[in-house]
């Protein structure tokens, strides 16, 4: 198996789920999806060896040769990492959604073609070294998600979720794109590992900063940092696996894997460095603090996954200093990039198995409201277990994985005093501060989900449903991922050596080459010199305290103006759109074919005329010209007689005369240049058009109902600068294209091949017949689709008269 084809495989399985759903009704679908993830888990781990070598592997296939876009797959030690949690997660995910929805009230052919799509499309993402293949596969994981996020379409909330996803992470999507078009006029190439190359000289570009922040918008928005975090708890509408996988593992790292493979082009400017490190702790603290005030299990989990994606962007911040400092400095910060990838793969096992645990509760109990939960501890106590590991891993707890990587994140913060940081002077002290109360508050809301959920008082007369354990099937997929916390923690070494370390020779090619040069070592015990450890000491104490008292100041949440919000702004922005559109819309949206008319002439003269002038391409050559005899110009008079005999009669017979009469003029004009086939087609066309003309005589308007009503002299002025305007600019175009020959005319082709390649003597017949036949095909397409209308609306028409007569004579 190719590396691109294995993007592609769960696409190519997509396909075949809807006929599997149909004509294997008695399997649930989910069975047979569950080979893809695991097939590729097995394929991928293959390649693990070879990358713990410092060995990496790329395939190429020309996808648009003449805009030199290719599909590139690049496989090293950090697209690696990614690939095995998306397939890895996703093979779990798919587990247990085998036992979560019922195959026979559940769309499951739909759920399982969106998420192989979104399978795909993270593939793509993490594997792609084209800047514009990976944006195409980046817009692909936010239209797969908008359809996941929305799965119960028919939930208002499910909708405004997917919707609000969707407008908040394409829009950061299509500034990655400025960024992404920029790097590529920069480096004259769209090559990641080109451009990589090229850092040292891209810095110095004036448009490197431009670059650098449209990059960083877009990976904000899609892992959710403040202030685009707000799509995220919006979008716990989706099933729970669908938030198992997008919203702990997946989609929301991909902003983060952005950051990480840009970090070797843009951490030479300390713009990106600030920016990635300030707006990461920014959104730790943020969604530390509003955790604590959810009642909803999943909106817990969500503010709790704002927190940490906001952790791990802060350390790959502080990470990408070491592109600034020499010696041993290199050392300690790149140290702080291998906490961020370590935390990263730890944030996957225990928030994968809170959120599925979650699910488990709504699913065994029929609400997430942890108000009206508790005490589910001696009814589900397999689930209890596991939410407990998962959220003492999240806390930071010893004996859990999450200890380990928060312990690397403090001392990462404090290292930031051996930087030199311009103009701060001691100002770095606060950077281990806000990471202290952050984790405060992650320690709290940890206790919060789990003593309230399943400690306490049981409530059963506050539950839809009687609460019992879930079934064996649902719990191994939670059970796999918190077995995951608890080994990673007595082994970090094996994991960290496998797979973390040749994740991070990708961010850190400067400070070594090979990723068994790297000597880190993850330990739980660092000594009681360790500031961390002291740290740490206190989150327990305060925390505990915190959450002892809880009931007594989270009241204080209700006094935050609820007007500021940066929910009321998106919802007030989007309304303004919305508003502003309509009204818009309204504005020119009148009904009136002729005022639509009016605007594309309009729009015709000001454009063309506009690009005349620019181009200065208005060019009068009257040389070459043939005689004009008199009878042309006897003709043309004609025509212009019988054009302003239509302006100006009052007889709607003497006008249709008078437009027969231009239209048979014109075929005069065809004659006379020896276009026989072209005179006599404006021949038939003006015949039939007058026929039908008369023919509908009777049903036509008088003119001078128009005269004394709605046609005033503004009116008339109006259409008749709009006339002579078109008149005027198309004219001129025409005297500039003949007078200036920038290139041979395709006649000549024509006369050339005519008869050799067609076997025609007729150029205009072998044009619309061989040269053009597709398009003459099509022509004729749709002239029969709408004949056929034409006759059903008569049809229908005559038949609604028949009935109407019967009726009458009953």
């Amino acid at each position: 198996m190719s590396l691109i084809f294995a993007i592609f495989l769960p696409i190519i399985v997509a396909f075949v789920i809807p006929f599997l759903f149909k004509k294997v009704s008695n399997i649930h679908t989910g069975w047979f999806v569950l080979l893809v993830p695991l097939g590729l888990v097995a394929f991928y781990g293959t390649y693990i060896p070879d990358i713990m070598a410092g060995n990496t592997y790329m395939e190429e296939f020309a996808w648009i040769p003449s805009l030199d876009i290719s599909l590139v797959s690049y496989l090293d030690g950090l697209s690696l990492l990614f690939s095995l949690l998306i397939t890895g997660i996703g093979m779990l995910v798919v587990l247990y959604s085998i036992f979560y929805l019922d195959k026979e009230k559940e769309k499951l052919g739909n759920f399982y073609v969106y998420l192989l799509l979104f399978m795909s499309a993270m593939l793509g993402v993490v594997q792609s070294d084209h800047l514009i293949s990976l944006y195409f596969f980046w817009e692909l994981t936010s239209i797969s998600s908008f359809l996941l996020i929305g799965y119960w379409y028919t939930k208002d909330r499910s909708r405004f979720g997917a919707l609000k996803s969707m407008m908040i992470t394409v829009f950061g999507g299509l500034m990655m794109l400025g960024g992404f078009v920029i790097l590529g006029i920069m480096g004259d190439t769209f090559s990641i590992r080109e451009l990589i190359d090229q850092a040292s000289t891209l810095v110095n570009h004036d448009l490197f900063v431009w670059a650098l922040v449209l990059v960083l918008i877009g990976a904000f928005t899609k892992s959710a940092q403040f202030p685009f975090y707000i799509w995220l708890p919006d979008a716990m509408e989706a099933p729970t696996p669908v938030s198992a996988y997008l919203h702990s593992a997946t989609m929301v790292k991909a902003g983060l894997y952005l950051v990480a493979r840009f970090t070797p082009i843009f951490a030479l400017s300390e713009v990106w460095v600030w920016l990635v490190t300030g707006v990461g702790l920014l959104t730790l603290f943020w969604g530390s603090i509003f955790a604590v005030k959810q009642t909803d299990l999943k909106a817990i989990l969500a503010f709790s996954t704002v927190s940490q994606l906001g952790l791990i962007m802060s350390l790959l911040g502080i990470g990408s200093i070491s592109y600034h400092v020499t010696g041993d400095l290199v050392t300690t910060f790149t140290f702080a990039s291998f906490a961020a990838i370590f935390h990263l793969m730890n944030h996957a096992t225990f928030k994968g198995s809170l959120f599925m645990i979650a699910g488990i509760v709504d699913h065994e109990t029929g609400t997430r409201d942890i108000r009206k939960l508790g005490g589910l501890m001696s009814l589900m106590p397999i689930s209890f277990t596991i939410a407990m590991i998962g959220s003492f891993s999240m806390a930071g707890i010893p004996l859990f994985n999450g200890f380990l990587s928060k312990e690397m994140f403090l001392d990462a913060t404090l290292s930031l005093q051996q930087f030199n940081v311009h103009s701060l002077d001691s100002w770095w002290i606060l950077f281990p501060v806000i990471a202290w109360i952050a984790s405060v508050f992650t320690f709290v809301y940890s206790l919060y989900f789990v003593f309230h959920t399943f400690r306490g008082k049981y409530k059963p007369e506050l539950l839809p449903k009687k609460a019992h354990e879930a079934p064996l099937g649902m719990l191994v997929s939670p059970a796999i991922l918190a077995i995951l916390v608890i080994v990673i923690f007595f082994v970090p070494n094996f994991f960290g050596n496998t797979f973390i370390k040749p994740a991070v020779a990708a961010i850190q090619p400067l400070a070594y080459q090979v990723p068994a040069d790297v000597g880190f070592k993850i330990k739980a015990w660092h000594g009681f010199e360790s500031t961390a450890l002291y740290m740490t000491l206190g989150i327990f104490l305060i925390g505990f305290l915190l959450y002892k008292t809880i009931a007594k100041w989270v009241p204080l949440y209700e006094n935050m103006p609820a007007k500021i919000s940066l929910n009321r702004f998106y919802d007030g922005l989007m309304n303004l759109s919305d508003k502003g559109a309509n009204r818009l819309s309204s504005s020119y949206m009148t009904g009136s074919i002729r005022s639509y008319l009016i605007y594309m002439f309009a729009a015709l003269i000001i454009l063309l005329a506009f690009t005349m002038w620019v181009k200065d391409a208005f060019v009068m050559d009257l040389t070459n010209l043939a005689p004009i005899q008199f009878f042309e110009v006897l003709i043309s008079v004609v025509l212009i007689i019988s054009t302003i005999t239509i302006l100006v009669t009052k007889s709607r017979l003497t006008a249709i005369i008078a437009l027969g009469a231009v239209g048979y003029t014109v075929a005069l004009f065809y004659i006379i240049f020896k276009a026989p086939d072209l005179a006599l087609t404006q021949l038939v066309i003006e015949t039939v058009s007058v026929a039908l003309f008369l023919g509908a005589f009777y049903h036509l308007p008088k003119l001078n109902k128009y005269e004394k009503g709605k046609e005033d002299r503004r009116f008339r002025l109006n259409n008749f600068l709009i006339a002579l305007g078109v008149g005027v600019m198309v004219t001129l175009i025409a005297i500039a294209s003949h007078s200036q020959k920038l290139v041979v005319s395709i006649s000549e082709y024509y006369k050339e091949t005519v008869y050799s390649e067609a076997g025609g003597g007729n150029i205009v017949n072998v044009i619309l017949v061989d040269y053009r036949g597709f398009d003459t095909l099509f022509e004729i397409s749709v002239l029969t689709i709408a004949s056929l209308g034409i006759i059903g609306m008569i049809t229908v028409r005559l038949a609604k008269k028949k009935g109407d007569r019967k009726v009458e004579n009953k």
